[in-house]
């Protein structure tokens, strides 16, 4: 069985879970909506509250409590209804500044009910199929030292590039256009600039160590040959991802943005879940007894304060 699915069995129950909650929220939501202006305003902007009502009750908070009580029915109804909203909440919040939070929560929901309902009717998330292209688990091509240190430079610029300026840039625009930015300290952002410059000195030291160590790069679709015991891999088991998550919250910090943050975290959160049991998986069908030993003798995200020994193999 997939490492992944094996760890959401009983998925199903964990998804109506998910529905009983998100009924409940709805059912609060609108209770705020009809009693306090405060929240009408910043959820709804200058919208109608009764006209929205009229559909969201029961397209969104009654079919929730369906879809809790086991009608997988309710989800055809639920989930176009989230999509829909979804999507015309962001587009409104865009346009005229207003609803920002109701444009989030709306996203928040469609994202968990789009989860839950994957759990409801297949018990668990497929997440090897969210693993293709360059994210697809291969070996790296035979290559010399600088052959493998320049893909992993390459792949640094582009995936830096990408999820630590391209996104958060993004993030920080909408987070401002939907009034949901929070002015913060200036001791913040040097906090921030100090983390960016800590993490991504490890990410570069864990880079060059898989890249002349193990013959690939950190890449999965170029993933490397030998079992790397050695640099920061000797204090903590997946450096990249312990660097890559700091980076995101890090950027957070620097530009004030409490958003980037929770977007780093969720990152965290995915590659803990979706990615970090099939690579293992892999690691382990590769490299039996040596990988199983290092992996009981050096956590994953909570770095050693003695390094492990370097096998004789890889010293």
């Amino acid at each position: 069985m997939n490492p992944f699915t094996a760890g959401f069995r009983g998925g199903a129950r964990l998804g109506r879970a998910y529905f009983a909650a998100q009924a409940i929220a709805g059912a609060l939501w609108w209770l705020g909506v009809f009693t306090s202006d405060v929240v009408r305003t910043a959820t709804l902007g200058e919208l109608d509250a009764v006209a929205i009502a009229v559909f969201d009750v029961p397209l969104f908070v009654v079919a929730s409590a369906l879809a809790a009580a086991g009608s997988r029915a309710a989800l055809w109804v639920l989930l176009p209804w989230t999509a829909l909203v979804s999507a015309g909440m962001a587009l409104y919040a865009t346009i005229t500044g207003l609803a920002g939070w109701g444009a989030l929560l709306m996203i928040a929901a469609m994202l968990g009910s789009t989860a839950a309902g994957l759990l409801v009717t297949m018990g668990w998330i497929p997440a090897e199929r969210l693993l293709v292209g360059p994210l697809g688990f291969r070996l790296a091509r035979p290559a010399g030292r600088l052959g493998h240190l320049g893909r992993t430079g390459a792949q640094i610029v582009v995936f830096w590039g990408l999820f630590l300026v391209v996104l958060p840039a993004a993030i920080v625009l909408v987070e401002a256009r939907w009034q949901l930015d929070i002015a913060l300290p200036a001791a913040v952002r040097l906090i921030g600039l100090m983390l960016v410059v800590a993490a991504s000195g490890l990410g570069l030291w864990a880079a060059f160590t898989m890249s002349t160590r193990g013959e690939g790069t950190p890449l999965p679709s170029a993933m490397p040959h030998r079992l790397v015991i050695a640099g920061p891999y000797r204090y903590v088991r997946n450096p990249m991802a312990v660097a890559g998550i700091a980076q995101g919250v890090a950027v957070g910090l620097i530009a004030g943005s409490w958003l980037v943050v929770v977007y780093a975290l969720c990152g965290s959160l995915l590659w803990n879940w979706v990615v970090r049991p099939l690579e293992e998986a892999d690691l382990e069908s590769r490299f039996g007894a040596d990988f199983v030993a290092y992996r009981r003798q050096v956590a994953c995200w909570l770095p050693r304060l003695r390094p492990v020994p370097v096998p004789a193999a890889t010293d």
